[in-house]
């Protein structure tokens, strides 16, 4: 075979992503049969490694999710410590700390802010009411609605003249006139 047939049956392993192809092709080629050899046994026993360590953790995983079995350990359980553990992490961190620090600030102004600028809202509010123009609105309003309703009788409705009459008649001490059926 000439040199364009072998690399048409090539069995190298393809170049990782950052690999180049060229300096891996070079390699192989610089590498005598024997150290080829050595290699393609080094990988088969790292791969076989691998494939036994894989075994293993499987087995053990099985044997943890059997022992949380038996001490009544579930996966809620698991999720909610994991939740405590991750928040009690973040607040320990000094970002949490100093942004906790920053809001608690913003806040105290933000409501010291809000309380003056409702002291001075109605503190216009009463500058507004005791104007010339508020008071001369307001007396214009309250003619109007004497004007519109009318006032009050003097006498009063019903309840109060009832009231009045019998409050004279008590401290008076004369004896209130009862009506007969005729006279009303």
């Amino acid at each position: 075979m000439d040199r364009g047939e072998q690399g048409l049956l090539r069995t190298d392993t393809v170049p990782e992503e950052a690999e180049d192809a060229a300096a891996t092709i070079s390699a192989t080629e610089t590498l005598s049969e024997e150290e080829q050899e050595e290699l393609r046994r080094e990988l088969a026993k790292v791969e076989e490694e691998i494939q036994t360590l894989s075994q293993v953790l499987a087995a053990r995983e099985k044997h943890l999710a059997e022992i949380k079995r038996k001490l009544g350990i579930n996966s809620l359980q698991e999720l909610k410590q994991n939740i405590a553990k991750g928040w009690q992490d973040v607040t320990a961190t000094s970002a949490y700390k100093k942004t906790s620090e920053t809001l608690s600030q913003a806040g105290q102004k933000a409501s010291a802010a809000f309380s003056s600028v409702g002291s001075v809202i109605t503190k216009k509010l009463e500058d507004v009411k005791n104007s010339p123009t508020f008071k001369s609105f307001e007396e214009k309003v309250e003619n109007l609605k004497s004007k519109v309703g009318g006032t009050k009788p003097a006498g009063g409705d019903f309840g109060e003249v009832l009231n009045s009459t019998a409050n004279a008649s008590a401290t008076s001490g004369e004896p209130v006139p009862e009506q007969t059926q005729e006279g009303l």
